[in-house]
């Protein structure tokens, strides 16, 4: 029987590389304003009058916990969404929406609980990020407001994710766009137009996410999703949300431990220089999402495709899929990384004009994206564990290169190199390189044994 998952696309039959286009493109476009979505705020609150150095300095010390609100909505949804998409593989539709109702009450639960913390605790958060006595004034002011938008962004987040699962890759697409476009046009309106500085880009931000989520919601209890939201569905059943959560936990990692490994760079910056390193570093982790967030929408488009075919047992359109996705991420990758080496003050003056600023964060990016061009192999055959549903290769995966590698590395290479500040920057390539050398031996080597496995179940 032919099953198709969305009007959109059929995920078991239509060829890999159109699918692939299909679901990607609208992917990458979502991720790129997606981008737009996060640094908008610090693009127009670099260019404040007299302030926009010290106050985007502000806003870079909540860039860790917004990463951490943003990890738990990967925790569910980068976790649900995949297993929905291999029960639907499997044919099993009203299992895969039991997933979603689950992990929509688990969202919900998670909300107001991140909520009541972020507020409770927002001063000793905001400090032990590293906020000086002249950052926590700008900090707190976009802390206090954001932390009120809590719930929305992990509604937009977390059950944008089950959109992309089932194919319908447009309308993904379109819950990004919508909050962002609307971001881009109120926070000149807030932060210059009615002169609210900081604040004004925390209220354009949550009023957009809120937006977004409406849509989101509105879609999934609507006619034209096949996995809907239904009442019946969100009491909590362990056997269906524990999986989900377990196999979310490898995103949540990687988007979580962003924020303690800019807690690591900030302290030892702020060690070494001050707040002019700690104002470089947040333009870097910017720069650094740009090259990033098309290769997640890369792997973003080729999961449904990945894990469909896994569920279905094609073991041929499941290596089609991923040797397509990884060519794509690795070529992009390789892009970015010329244009960083040769270019770099393109990529700073987007964010400030201020000369200290741009003089040191000019040298350090070209130090600190040095291997960025191997991260499309290592995004790609990480996604794909999860696409597969292996919870513990891709946990172990997320948590070596990060805190196993790169938090000592931040540590140790000051107290062998002289210049302090290099030390700090080069532990980034290193430990890109070696997650990197690690994660390709380790897929290859499962990988083999997962397509044997399938065409061996399927006959």
């Amino acid at each position: 029987m032919k099953f198709t998952t969305a009007s959109e696309v059929d995920l078991g039959h239509e060829k890999v590389g159109k699918l692939l286009f299909m679901l990607a493109v609208p992917a990458i476009l979502s991720q790129i304003v997606n981008l737009l979505y996060n640094v908008v705020d610090r693009m127009y609150i670099g260019h404040i009058q007299d302030v926009g150095a010290i106050a985007l300095t502000g806003v870079g010390v909540c860039l860790p916990i917004i990463m951490i609100v943003s990890a738990f909505a990967c925790l569910v949804g980068m976790g649900g969404a995949p297993r929905a998409s291999i029960y639907m593989g499997k044919q099993d539709n009203p299992t895969a929406e039991k997933i979603m109702g689950n992990c929509f009450i688990a969202l919900i639960i998670i909300s107001l609980t991140l909520t009541v913390c972020l507020l409770a605790f927002q001063t000793p958060l905001l400090q032990l990020f590293q906020a000086s006595s002249k950052t926590i004034v700008y900090a707190k002011q976009y802390m206090g407001i954001y932390a009120l938008g809590t719930i929305f962004v992990q509604m937009t987040l977390g059950m944008n994710a089950f959109i992309s699962c089932q194919g319908f890759s447009k309308t993904s697409m379109m819950t990004v766009l919508i909050g962002a476009i609307l971001n881009i046009i109120l926070d000149p309106i807030f932060i210059f137009g009615f002169n609210m500085g900081v604040k004004g880009a925390a209220l354009a931000t949550i009023i957009s996410q809120a937006i977004s989520a409406i849509w989101v919601i509105h879609f999934l209890s609507g006619k034209q999703t096949v996995l809907k939201l239904k009442k019946e569905n969100f009491k909590i059943v362990p056997s269906l949300l524990f999986p989900s959560l377990a196999l979310g936990i490898a995103p949540f990692v990687m988007q979580s431990t962003e924020s303690l490994i800019s807690l690591c760079f900030n302290m030892q910056l702020s060690k070494f220089s001050g707040d002019v390193a700690i104002g470089s570093m947040t333009i870097l982790t910017s720069v650094m999402q740009f090259a990033m967030m098309p290769i997640q929408g890369l792997t973003q488009g080729g999961q449904p495709i990945i894990s469909y075919n896994f569920g279905a047992k094609n073991a041929q359109r499941v290596k089609k899929g991923f040797l397509l996705q990884t060519l794509c991420c690795f070529t992009y990758a390789s892009i970015i990384w010329i244009l960083v080496e040769l270019f770099p003050q393109v990529f700073i003056s987007i964010f400030t004009n201020d000369s200290d600023l741009m003089t040191m964060a000019t040298w350090a990016i070209r130090i600190y994206m040095a291997c960025v061009l191997l991260m499309g192999l290592q995004i790609s055959c990480q996604q794909t564990f999860i696409a597969f549903g292996n919870a513990k290769i891709s946990v172990f995966l997320a948590i070596f290169r990060k805190i196993i590698v790169l938090i000592p590395l931040i540590f140790i290479l000051p107290n062998i190199l002289s210049d302090h500040i290099f030390a700090v920057f080069v532990a980034e390539p290193i430990a890109d390189f070696i997650a990197v050398s690690t994660t390709v031996t380790l897929f290859f080597k499962n990988f083999k044994k997962t397509l044997a496995q399938m065409s061996y179940e399927k006959s």
